[in-house]
């Protein structure tokens, strides 16, 4: 699952258990930057004490390894947050000028989903 939320982009899939089978109880967040996590774990406390893993080598090099219905109680908290009308307007705003690189993202994201509306 991707989500694209204010506070950031995250690719969401199953962990692995330690024996390397995938774990449908427990999910990792994955992110492309540290700072996106981060401000999952400022909005919500309960995830403040995971640690951020660093995997240079993986596609998605910072992630947090959270319980499916952790994950899944924080997603709808999210949902319920919607109070704009536009929100690639509402991300600029929330992220601020440190943000902007994940703002652009959004606008090339929009466009490149537009195409397929055409």
């Amino acid at each position: 699952m991707w989500i694209f939320v204010r506070s950031g982009f995250y690719s969401i899939a199953c962990a692995s258990k330690p024996d390397g089978s995938l774990d449908p109880d427990t999910v990792m967040v994955r992110a492309r930057q540290k700072a996106r996590l981060q401000n999952l774990q400022r909005r919500f406390p309960e995830i403040a004490a995971v640690e951020i893993r660093v995997t240079p080598k993986s596609d998605y090099r910072f992630r947090l390894i959270v319980p499916e219905q952790q994950w899944a109680r924080l997603l709808a908290e999210m949902a319920l947050e919607q109070t704009w009308s536009s929100f690639k307007s509402d991300a600029a705003r929330y992220q601020g000028q440190g943000g902007a690189d994940h703002v652009d993202g959004l606008h090339e994201i929009w466009a490149a989903m537009h195409q397929l509306q055409r």
